[in-house]
């Protein structure tokens, strides 16, 4: 009796830990890197980059390093390491040094993740009109 009570148990148990991790939502690990930051108070921004068909950037740098997400479309960068295309669904870090960033398919969006010490990311103002024209 005691060993069907524990076989009973145990399935009970099993069924009900499978239902949960089921329900769970799956978690991704896109991308992990120790950061060294060079200040205790840092600004961390999110921003929404829609780059048009054919639009490349002339070399420059951002405030903050951080990763970098392609939402859609496809993005080239261009750097002291070479030259790399990352798709949708991609993260790749960008290290704060000078690039060049070249739309490779289309319209392309990336979510940009800045982490910048406070006093350099006061001196940018929060919101700026940019009329972005394709090369020719």
């Amino acid at each position: 009796m005691m060993k069907r009570i524990l076989t009973l148990a145990s399935l009970a148990l099993l069924i009900a830990t499978t239902a949960w991790a089921a329900g769970m939502p799956q978690r991704d690990v896109l991308l992990a890197r120790p950061v060294t930051l060079p200040d205790t108070h840092i600004v961390t921004r999110v921003i929404r980059v829609t780059f048009p068909p054919g639009f490349r950037t002339p070399e420059h740098i951002h405030k903050g390093p951080g990763p970098r997400y392609v939402l859609s479309g496809e993005i080239r960068i261009i750097d002291k390491e070479g030259t790399k295309i990352y798709r949708q669904g991609q993260v790749f870090w960008e290290t704060g040094k000078p690039m060049v960033a070249e739309n490779a398919a289309g319209e392309t969006v990336l979510l940009i993740f800045e982490m910048a010490p406070e006093k350099q990311a006061e001196s940018t103002p929060r919101r700026r009109k940019i009329v972005i024209r394709p090369q020719r």
